[in-house]
Order: structure tokens, then C-alpha cells, then sequence
């Protein structure tokens, strides 16, 4: 009967590659299946690995009469009052044990394999809730004018939220650098509105409202929320995936380290819609009239539909 000594497995040339390539498979699986990838900021100085990076935001230029600064012998300064430094201080492991007899089966590459499918789905899911946690806090309940009920009316006041904002550091936004993403129930009722406009024709080839992009998420507890491109920051630090055997055992681990923080750069551009209203009824001697809506018992008309 042959003999397998695990050790010499984890220890193999052909392990130690197979483990680097799915290093690369893994990350390529978590900016694939988290959403918060698509819509976070990467603008950042600094290296993730050494536990910090720092984003700047510069106050907006103001023009002066010509021949202010000849006279003042100076221009203006940059203003960075929007610096945002971020620590990567959420430190993570996934580490699994595999027995002996399994390795002679399956060899670590292979086990390892299987298992990268998974991990990466884990981090993207872990990643995408501290994000969304982050952006609904940070966010800006939207104030709903009275009567205003329908969905496609709900998420444009929303949008419109975002894109009039006007302060030090942004006099507006352009539509096509803004973001909403949807709770499930929203998105149905949002999509179901834009396949009729369509006629249910490639209407899925066509991820936009009003010119913005939209997203179904799973991972907010929001109805709504709208936000410009990279208003929330996370930056993640990986190791390489290792493989070592586990003392006083007949077993070995593969073994997942990472590192992340999540900020918000741009808060003044996040807003929200906890619930989405809910058209009222009220009866009459003449009948039964539509009314203005309401979200968990509060009327829409001129109330905050978050906090």
C-alpha cells in the first residue's frame, strides 16, 4: 500500500502554483460578484497593504478679477477640506481544515479550487453589506412632495436629490455620474414600469432611468438609495491563499487572510428612501378617491421618508 505524506503535498511546487493562480481567480470572482466594486471610489493615495490609504476632495476654484493674484503676489490655495483618510482596520480569515484522506483524493489545488467559488462569494456578500450599511447611514432621507407615489416619480425625486446638490465642493451633478440601487421589491416595481414604457422589448439591455444606471441589490435594507460614482470608499487587502498542515492532526488548512475599511467620501451625495410610499384610499359619500401616500403610517406629502 503506498504512502502519501501530506506534508509533501502542501509543500509541492505544483500546490504552491496552483494556490497562486487561484489568488488571481479569486479576485477576479469578488470585482464580479460585488456590487459595491462597481460603484466604490479607487482614487486614493497610498498602498492598502500597509494599512491606510487617503483620499483627497478639494474645495471648488473660485475665479477673481483679473490681476488679483499679480497684485497679491500669490494664487489661491488648494483647500483639501474634504480629506478622508481610511483604515483598513476590519482584519478577516476563512480558514478551513481538510483531512489527510481527502488530500489524497483531491490534492490541495484541487480542493482549493472548489472552495474559491465560495470564498469569493462570501467576501463579495461581506463587502457589498458594509458598504450599503455604511451609505444608508450616512445618507440623506429624500422629502417627498405631497401626492408623489408612483415609483418612476419616487426614484427621479431621489435622483434629483443628488443631482441639485450645490456646496464647497460640487455645483451640481451630472446624471451620468450617479448610481441608484434598488431593495428587490423596488427594482420589480421600477422595471415593471419601464417594460411597458418599453413594450417589454430589450428592456433588460437598457440598465438606465432618466439616464442613470440602476441596480437590483439584495444587500440594503433601503428601498432607495441614490448616489454619485464613488461617494463610499473600501479599500480591501488580500493575502495569497496558503496551505499548511495542522499540528497534532492528520489534517491541513487552507487558509484566507484580508483586511478592508469602508468610508464616505462624498456623504453630501447619498440619499435615501427607507420605504417607498404607499398610496392611501379614503372614502366618501360621492365614493372612493386615490390619495396621497404614506410609508409606515406617515403621509409622503412633505414628510422624511428615512432617518
Amino acid at each position: 500500500m503506498a504512502k502519501t505524506d501530506a506534508l509533501s503535498i502542501l509543500e509541492s511546487a505544483e500546490t504552491k502554483e496552483k494556490l497562486k493562480e487561484l489568488d488571481g481567480n479569486l479576485i477576479e470572482a469578488i470585482q464580479k460578484d460585488a456590487l459595491s466594486n462597481r460603484l466604490k471610489n479607487t482614487e486614493y493615495s497610498g498602498d492598502p497593504t500597509s494599512g491606510s490609504v487617503v483620499i483627497n476632495r478639494f474645495k471648488n476654484a473660485e475665479s477673481a478679477n483679473y490681476g488679483t493674484a499679480r497684485s497679491a503676489g500669490k494664487g489661491s490655495k488648494l483647500k483639501n477640506s474634504g480629506k478622508v483618510t481610511i483604515n483598513l482596520d476590519k482584519d478577516k480569515e476563512i480558514i478551513e481544515e481538510i483531512e489527510n484522506k481527502d488530500l489524497k483524493f483531491f490534492a490541495v489545488g484541487g480542493l482549493a479550487e472548489r472552495r474559491t467559488a465560495n470564498h469569493s462569494k462570501r467576501m463579495a456578500a461581506e463587502l457589498d453589506r458594509a458598504f450599503f450599511a455604511l451609505a444608508e447611514s450616512k445618507a440623506k432621507a429624500v422629502t417627498l412632495a405631497t401626492g408623489v407615489v408612483d415609483i418612476d416619480d419616487v426614484v427621479e425625486a431621489a435622483i434629483q436629490q443628488v443631482e441639485e446638490t450645490n456646496n464647497d465642493w460640487v455645483d451640481g451633478v451630472d446624471r451620468s455620474d450617479i448610481e441608484v440601487t434598488l431593495s428587490t421589491h423596488a427594482y420589480s416595481k421600477l422595471r415593471k414600469y419601464v417594460d411597458v414604457i418599453d413594450g417589454g422589448v430589450g428592456a433588460e439591455a437598457t440598465p438606465l432611468f432618466h439616464g442613470v444606471r440602476v441596480y437590483s441589490n439584495t444587500r440594503q435594507t433601503a428601498d432607495v438609495i441614490v448616489m454619485r460614482h464613488g461617494s463610499i470608499a473600501q479599500p480591501v487587502s488580500i493575502d495569497d491563499y496558503a496551505a499548511e498542515r495542522i499540528g497534532l492532526s492528520n489534517a491541513s488548512a487552507i487558509e484566507l487572510f484580508y483586511s478592508y475599511g469602508t468610508a464616505a467620501i462624498t456623504p453630501d451625495l447619498i440619499a435615501k428612501i427607507v420605504k417607498l410610499p404607499v398610496a392611501t384610499t379614503s372614502t366618501s359619500d360621492s365614493g372612493t378617491s386615490t390619495g396621497g401616500g404614506t410609508t409606515g403610517g406617515t403621509s409622503a406629502g412633505g414628510t422624511s421618508q428615512g432617518q
